[in-house]
């Protein structure tokens, strides 16, 4: 397996864009990618697109109109994880010696729905009965506050933490710091979740370049090497469920720990699915960065700031930067790979060299998630 590195990175800003289509906004991130990095199309040796409502074929949409024309395309549906699955694809392409130069990316515009929960995956027996994120995560926050002696306090310390680090970010849907006061206030949702402790439906697209080390060096822009890059899918079983373990999350990362040949002591920041607050939490749990049941307490001591133990969300995570669901994972690896690089400005964590990027969902019957992706990324 060769190395891989990502050598560019471009994001168009999250947000509300009702009257650009998903392929519209990959247009725009994967133009931008090629104006920065200074490859010509042509060079370009396949492409993959992930997204779950962009519709057929985006790949090929997006990467003909900007020159990417005849070679290998590939349109990835992965649920949350549609984008990382998308660089995960490229990145086998490269490492085992299909492709020297890919793109990849994810773009999605949530906005035609109009608001709401976003629809879920159809014929499936619990979404059948109603279930939508807010009501899985809202159970698995009561379950959280009642085992582990968290409070709504913590809870909402994620999402003023969170949005603080989201007002300095450029790309970000909401750019404005919250107080706690704000979030116990805002509205209902699910019990006990408000409204700012759900991350927004946003629209948006990220692009990256993935190549081998030979070419990243021709390249004018810096890189950082993909140390590891796992999807894993759920386990299947009808029995018990422990709702503040996400068995996926802590699988996807223990493959990626040891295809990197690091430890969870060695990030330096991480970009995670916080899709509500209490996700941080559990997912934070589960990539190992805190002990079981005690993430509510690192976050309440400063150990997830941008200048803590390990910076958490620095670019604000998905509660500010929002989730354009087939773009999410695509851009946590944008905001990894400016960190590595020192390109992160006002966002930046001080002497950041290692990254993990960490996306999941999908609800379906009989497992915790549909798909995960975790990437380890690395300064040279």
């Amino acid at each position: 397996m060769r190395t891989v590195h990502v050598a560019g990175a471009a994001v168009h800003p999250f947000g509300k864009h009702p009257g650009l289509s998903a392929a519209e906004l990959g247009y725009r991130a994967v133009r931008e990618l090629l104006d920065g990095t200074g490859i010509t199309p042509g060079a370009i040796d396949a492409g993959f697109g992930g997204s779950s409502y962009g519709g057929s074929l985006l790949a090929q949409r997006v990467l003909q109109r900007v020159g990417v024309s005849g070679q290998p395309a590939f349109t990835v549906e992965n649920a949350c994880a549609s984008g990382a699955s998308a660089v995960h694809l490229g990145w086998q392409a490269v490492a085992s010696g299909a492709a020297d130069v890919v793109i990849a990316f994810g773009a999605e515009n949530l906005s035609s729905f109009g608001g709401g929960t976003l629809p879920l995956t159809t014929n499936d027996i619990e979404i059948e009965q109603g279930m939508v994120m807010p009501a899985a995560y809202a159970m698995r926050a009561q379950r959280y506050l009642h085992d582990f002696g968290a409070t709504m306090d913590d809870l909402t310390a994620v999402s003023v933490k969170n949005r603080r680090n989201g007002a300095l970010n450029p790309r970000a849907h909401f750019r404005k710091e919250v107080s706690a006061a704000d979030v116990a206030e805002s509205r209902p949702v699910a019990d006990p979740l408000r409204l700012l402790h759900c991350c927004p439906n946003s629209d948006g697209a990220a692009a990256v370049l993935l190549c081998t080390e030979e070419v990243a060096r021709r390249l004018r822009t810096p890189s950082v090497r993909v140390g590891a890059s796992v999807v894993r899918s759920g386990t299947f079983h009808t029995s018990y469920r422990d709702m503040t373990w996400p068995d996926i999350t802590e699988r996807t990362a223990a493959a990626a720990y040891g295809m990197a040949g690091v430890t969870p002591a060695d990030l330096d920041l991480v970009e995670l699915h916080d899709a509500f607050s209490v996700a941080e939490l559990l997912h934070a749990e589960a990539l190992g960065i805190a002990g079981r049941g005690e993430a509510h307490r690192a976050v309440r001591e400063g150990e997830f700031d941008r200048g803590g133990r390990v910076a958490v969300s620095p670019s604000g995570g998905l509660m500010s930067r929002g989730h354009p669901v087939g773009a999410t994972g695509a851009a946590q690896i944008c905001e990894a790979y400016w960190q590595l690089t020192g390109q992160a400005g006002d966002l930046q964590v001080p002497g950041a060299s290692v990254a993990l990027t960490h996306v999941t969902g999908g609800g379906i019957f009989g497992v915790d998630n549909g798909a995960c992706a975790v990437h380890i990324l690395t300064a040279h």
